[in-house]
């Protein structure tokens, strides 16, 4: 086993989401791999109110318990899965403010992404690649995306293709390579 650590955000807080269920399926798949160790990193786990740092997050001079507790989670990771649904043509605002609250702890890692909503999310992860290119997160490629028509039964419960299968195998791989790749540029 690589010791490289892939974080997989669970992007929605929402009662009833259908993101845990999504989340759920990329642990499950990411559990055969070699290349990394992926753990699921779920926000209802980290309650960080609108961002209220008094300083810019760029100088990484954090006073809240809950955002120092926040860094030290994304710190001790080398790579991303971003799981996130579509509201509004863009990501969760919940997620958004959890990857605002941060900057230095985002830099030189890689991240991926798979969505889910009525176009299978992938307006949210345009967005998505915009955030990360600022923050200098390496984002790959190959995306999953779920529709709430086709791979969710009466827009609920989870019933994904089994085409999704191989696009998250490229994913996964794409994301190893660059997640390793990046380990030397942080040193």
């Amino acid at each position: 086993m690589s010791d490289l650590k892939i974080a997989i955000i669970l992007g929605s807080t929402r009662p009833g989401r259908n993101g845990k269920a999504v989340a759920d399926w990329v642990l499950e798949k990411s559990a055969v791999r070699t290349g990394a160790k992926y753990e699921l990193v779920d926000l209802a786990d980290y309650p960080l109110p609108h961002l209220d740092e008094p300083l810019s997050p760029a100088l990484g001079q954090y006073s809240g318990e809950h955002t120092k507790a926040w860094a030290a989670t994304i710190a001790s990771y080398d790579g991303f899965i971003f799981v996130s649904p579509e509201y509004n043509h863009s990501t969760s605002g919940v997620l958004k403010n959890a990857i605002d609250y941060l900057y230095a702890e985002w830099h030189n890692k890689a991240a991926a992404f798979v969505s889910y909503g009525t176009l299978g999310g992938v307006r949210a992860i345009e967005h998505l690649r915009a955030i990360c290119s600022e923050l200098q997160i390496a984002h790959v490629r190959q995306q999953v995306s779920f529709s709430v028509f086709t791979d969710f039964e009466n827009f609920s419960v989870f019933t994904p293709g089994p085409q999704h299968e191989d696009a998250a195998e490229v994913l996964f791989d794409q994301l190893e390579s660059w997640a390793d790749a990046l380990q030397t540029v942080r040193g």
